[in-house]
């Protein structure tokens, strides 16, 4: 049976850490589930020292997170490859698809009717149809929309068309992130309020972007959190909350480490390497 440790500062710093060995729940798991993650530059940029790659390390040996993020789509051009990045006679299918598109269907609109732009109504439309794929993948297949986060207008370095008009505006990312919740809310589909999270912290415009629209580690960890409390709180079988999944090939072994007087196995396999953060 694997085991885990009631505490842990480092796997590199000795046993003075190590209380006692617990038993680790038998779930009889014989693949690693997929979560993939779905969206735009939010998305495509969460490995680099975001909310992707924070998964990714929580989730190591016990779930593959698989980026599918695209810098600067909306959601249009997100329908146009959806069979293609999730197609339905796929031989393994993802246990949880994260998905979010928004923050480019919510700019300005360009006088040609060109850009990323997308009508309210039809994102709306949009969104309803990927997530109807998603679910139709598999039985076990579960999904998680994000909603539109704020945006630091003051942070943004072009903001303005050649008309003068605001290329993007935290009032219409609200519109936007509404929208999709209520969409959410009518089809029963988790879903995750970004817009009003971030800004549940005070000094939110300084901290969580990099540029006004891009999440820093900061935002990121908000992201992060988030989706942690949705995948915890569901009442998913099997759960996904990365502290009840079992580790891949977590089991004693007879090459493991051990205390130093020989008596008590100490495996490794489901203890993640510590970041500073306490997550949910």
């Amino acid at each position: 049976m694997g085991c885990i440790l009631s505490t842990f500062q480092s796997p590199l710093s000795g046993w003075g850490a190590i209380k006692k060995v617990l038993p680790l729940q038998s779930w009889g798991a014989t693949t690693r589930p997929k979560f993939v993650l779905f969206g735009s530059s939010i998305v495509q940029y969460s490995y680099y020292e975001g909310w992707g790659a924070t998964l990714s390390h929580l989730y190591a040996r016990k779930a593959d997170i698989v980026l599918r993020g695209y810098a600067a789509w909306n959601s249009r051009r997100a329908l146009q490859v959806l069979d293609k990045i999730f197609p339905k006679n796929a031989i393994e299918q993802p246990s949880l698809v994260i998905v979010y598109f928004g923050g480019n269907d919510c700019t300005h609109p360009f006088p040609s009717g060109l850009g990323p732009h997308v009508p309210l109504e039809e994102y709306v439309e949009n969104m309803r149809k990927i997530a109807i794929h998603i679910m139709s993948l598999s039985d076990k297949t579960r999904i998680i929309l994000l909603s539109n986060p704020p945006i630091n207008e003051a942070q943004i370095k072009i903001n303005i068309d050649d008309f003068g008009n605001p290329m993007r505006t935290n009032e219409t990312s609200r519109i936007y992130s509404e929208a999709c919740l209520n969409m959410c809310r009518e089809m029963k589909i988790k879903a995750i309020d970004l817009w009003s999270a971030i800004q549940k912290i005070d000094d939110w415009r300084d901290v969580c972007f990099v540029d006004g629209v891009h999440l820093s580690n900061k935002g990121s960890e908000i992201v992060t959190k988030e989706i942690l409390n949705v995948i915890e709180e569901a009442e998913w079988k099997p759960s996904l909350y990365w502290k009840l999944m079992p580790a891949e090939f977590g089991e004693d072994s007879p090459y493991d480490m051990v205390s130093l007087d020989g008596k008590i196995n100490i495996n490794f396999s489901d203890v993640p390497f510590p970041d500073g953060v306490e997550w949910p």
